[in-house]
């Protein structure tokens, strides 16, 4: 815990068999409390490794239900272990586990509900290894994502997140999408309740065994989140409302 706060961190994993366990050497147990993982259906052996490491609370999918409902599964389980503070981080190794302390404390001690480790603050994209046509369209959509929602992020696509619960609670992120526009739909959704999102900057790294999605996916992904932008707009201008953005009945 942290301030009497509940810590969970959630791992969406999806074949991390062989970064898995660096990437839960260096998680910060004296202040977390629970690890979650969910397998969303890996071809390796990420859910008997997960055992042997000792993570407490493994989900396996079946079936592969994309990278938006691995985190979906995460949240609601972390929600159903009464986290305060949720933590997304990917079991991959492309984030250092070692920022979990820095970002929690910002949530516990009331700062900001949430907190994004941004890879684009600073200087570690590149250095870190980030493809520069990944690098460039992260620049180009984000510049177009803040003039469309009116905020000021560094970067909208990072894939490490701290949570207040009462933020998860507040939003129903299972309207979002399965696939990997999920990240900016939530982000919408916390904007449109109300919440600041705070940004640290993160090192990355990337290696073969880090997750990325290819270019095709890439440019599918690009697409859906203007489509998110523009969306968010049309809602704040009352013109049209987006499924994500329905309120619960």
């Amino acid at each position: 815990m942290i301030h009497g706060k509940k810590v969970v961190v959630v791992l969406p994993a999806y074949n991390a068999g062989n970064t898995l366990e660096k990437t839960c050497s260096e998680i910060p147990m004296d202040i977390v409390d629970e690890l979650v993982l969910v397998d969303d259906a890996s071809s390796d052996q990420t859910s008997k490794i997960a055992e042997k490491l000792g993570v407490q609370h493994i989900i396996r999918h079946e079936k592969n239900m994309g990278y938006g409902g691995n985190q979906k599964s995460c949240y609601l389980k972390a929600l159903e272990l009464n986290a305060d503070i949720v933590v997304m981080l990917h079991p991959d190794y492309q984030y250092t586990p070692k920022l979990i302390g820095s970002m929690v404390n910002l949530i516990a001690a009331e700062v900001y509900p949430v907190v994004f480790g941004s890879r684009i603050l600073g200087k570690g994209a590149l250095r870190g290894g980030m493809p520069l046509y990944k690098y460039m369209a992260n620049r180009m959509l984000t510049l177009i994502q803040n003039i469309l929602m009116g905020q000021k992020l560094a970067e909208y696509h990072t894939g490490y997140r701290a949570f207040s619960s009462k933020v998860l609670k507040s939003i129903d992120f299972q309207k979002n999408s399965n696939d990997f526009v999920f990240d900016n739909e939530i982000i919408a959704q916390i904007f449109s309740s109300g919440y600041e999102i705070a940004e640290i900057t993160c090192p990355t790294k990337y290696f073969e065994d880090a997750s990325s999605i290819n270019f095709k996916r890439s440019v599918k992904y690009g697409f859906g989140v203007l489509r998110v932008s523009f969306g968010y707009r049309l809602y704040k201008w009352g013109f049209y409302t987006p499924a994500f953005l329905k309120k619960r009945v």
